[in-house]
């Protein structure tokens, strides 16, 4: 499914820079819908025309109020369309924007405003605004706070002397657009475009310092590998202080597709997916492990691993225009009507792919939304990649792996198994730091930190990560992604966090998902509240089996011998979990010391 360079530059704006994508996008799709949300219970559009008026205003008002290019401007807020109007407002006369996840804390929101040196803040609404507050007095560098929703919180506190949006707006409103395209103009594509701050699953966040041209190559060569066509609506419920949120939105704007902004609730996620009928889902695994979940658990695992072995043997047929036997194809269209369609209506009925990224889900999960006509395929990159490097289509993909290197990306395995990857795509390092490990770029060529390997087809497997993998008392390496993965498919459980470096054998963390357990307890006549039923011994039951089953999959050494279920979830909230859910494995580690430490103990 690859398309050459020239038809994907005349497929998209063909712009210079980040800088005037937008500028481009409004003279070429004008009236075409650009963004929809949901205001007031129902969908409103509005047009690339509309978003280019909204953001030039914006854009001449934060020159009015003395912001400059090169100024970094941080944007605190949930993914909304506000956030890709002030993201484009910035950049587009070249300020570089700092994105923040929402969910940080006041002292992470710190961090990145003083290691970014931000001048100015948007924040969305009194939560946010209270969060800089708490802080400011210890960030002189920061001029302006400006804030969306400026309405008073619940306690009647005001916004204090923040700027509202719309007020900025309006003082832009009437100026001279001709200063914006100058301005842009003078963007090159070595300027820096955004810092993106690491999560933080390896220590302190980093600030990727990542170009105009960074981005520029990154949205070709995906438009090259026909990754997107303007017909797309594409459902965004990722955060787009992620560089993955980031890259959907610019390659929407970019070919002229459409995007739907989720209303952030994660409970309507699957109601507004039948809303809004999107034909591209990008999304963590977790959305996709928690679909399987709702889909199959109450079908007989033997039934579901046949009607997904009969889905793929039969869409794998009909990809290389290869005739279906009659019996076969009679097993696929039962399995179709029982089951298949149910599972593409749960994603709206229309969605032509998924993508998959940020963590690993499951060479199971994805065979199965194969078989069911919703392809959900593995991609593979880092922030430090401009998000990307590796990519799969319909076309050409092999579960198990992330697929090839973008055209114009490079991957090679080190001698001790360690990713590198070479492109334009490749960030220019981090603000402020020389770091000589994970993310040092030598000769062209990125240092991941992941381990992996390249199949004879050129497929990228990922082995594990090179500070993740757990070294026992008894020398053996062990990647804990693996065993891992295959408990979290397991209806009953949300997080699996497996230890043991410098232990005998493997233990492992286990929390409940409330979802699944609790109508279970219900039926059992079981208590319902997750910290008694972490407790109860019918559940440590349920557990034990399918650990059971996930350890006849591994040789000994690698089995877990013992487990403990924690009374509670994992959350971004308690530091647990980074914005895109992935664990952080050291805090987890510190955190249940005590835990981990009875379990070697008994």
């Amino acid at each position: 499914m690859e398309a050459s360079a020239t038809s994907a530059v005349d497929a998209s704006t063909g712009s210079n820079t980040i800088a005037d994508l937008l500028l481009r996008a409004v003279e070429r799709y004008g009236e075409r819908v650009a963004v929809s949300s949901k205001q007031d219970g129902s969908w409103q559009d509005v047009t690339f025309a509309q978003v280019g008026a909204i953001v030039d205003e914006l854009s001449l008002g934060l020159l009015d109020a003395g912001i400059v290019p090169g100024d970094r401007i941080a944007i605190l807020c949930r993914t909304r369309p506000e956030w890709t109007y002030c993201d484009f407002a910035a950049t587009q006369i070249g300020a570089v924007v700092v994105p923040i996840y929402p969910t940080n804390s006041p002292e992470e929101c710190e961090f990145v405003l003083a290691d970014s040196e931000a001048r100015a803040v948007v924040c969305e609404d009194h939560e946010q605004l209270a969060k800089i507050a708490s802080v400011r007095e210890r960030l002189p560098q920061l001029e302006f706070v400006f804030v969306l929703d400026p309405a008073t919180g619940e306690d009647g506190s005001a916004s204090g002397d923040a700027i509202a949006i719309d007020v900025v707006r309006a003082r832009g409103r009437g100026g001279d657009h001709a200063r914006i395209r100058r301005l842009a103009e003078t963007v090159e594509p070595t300027d820096p475009f955004t810092f993106i701050y690491t999560s933080g699953t390896t220590g302190p966040p980093k600030g990727c310092v990542l170009t105009h041209g960074n981005y520029r190559a990154m949205l070709s060569m995906v438009e090259a590998a026909g990754g997107t066509t303007e017909d797309e609506v594409t459902y965004l419920y990722l955060p787009l202080a992620h560089s993955y949120a980031l890259l959907v939105q610019l390659l929407s704007f970019d070919v002229g597709a459409s995007i739907a902004y989720w209303s952030n609730d994660t409970q309507q996620i699957i109601v507004e997916l039948t809303e809004v009928r999107p034909t591209s889902l990008p999304s963590v695994p977790r959305i996709f492990e928690k679909i399987y979940t709702l889909v199959t658990s109450n079908a007989p695992k033997e039934q579901i691993r046949g009607a997904t072995e009969v889905g793929v043997r039969v869409r794998d047929l009909l990809l290389r225009g290869q005739t279906v036997p009659a019996e076969l194809q009679a097993a696929f269209d039962r399995a179709d009507a029982e089951l298949f369609v149910n599972v593409r209506n749960a994603f709206g009925g229309r969605v032509r792919q998924a993508v998959s990224g940020a963590a690993p889900i499951a060479k199971e999960i994805l065979e199965f939304f194969y078989a069911c006509g919703v392809p959900v395929f593995e991609g593979y990159g880092l922030t430090e990649t401009a998000t990307a490097a590796t990519f799969q289509s319909s076309e050409e993909h092999k579960f198990g792996t992330v697929g090839k290197p973008f055209p114009g990306v490079e991957a090679k395995i080190a001698g001790d198994g360690e990713i590198l990857i070479r492109g334009a795509n490749v960030f220019s390092g981090y603000h402020k730091r020389e770091d000589a490990s994970f993310g040092a770029v030598v000769d062209g060529w990125l240092h991941t930190g992941d381990l992996g390997s390249l199949d004879e087809d050129g497929f990228l497997s990922i082995t594990g990560r090179k500070k993740d993998i757990i070294i026992t008392a008894g020398g053996k390496n062990l990647t804990p992604a693996n065993i891992e993965n295959d408990l979290k498919r397991s209806r009953w459980v949300s997080q699996a966090v497996m230890h043991g470096d410098r232990r005998p054998y493997p233990v492992m963390l286990i929390t409940l998902d409330a979802e699944e357990i609790v109508p279970w307890a219900q039926q059992q006549g079981l208590p319902t509240e997750i910290a008694e039923l972490a407790r109860e011994p019918q559940v440590r039951a349920l557990i034990q089996a399918d650990l059971d089953a996930a350890n006849e999959r591994y040789a000994q050494v690698e089995r877990v011998k013992r487990f403990a279920i924690l009374d509670h979830d994992l959350s971004q909230e308690t530091g647990e979990l980074t914005p895109t859910l992935k664990v952080k494995r050291n805090v987890v580690n510190e955190k249940y010391a005590p835990i981990l430490d009875g379990l070697y103990a008994q």
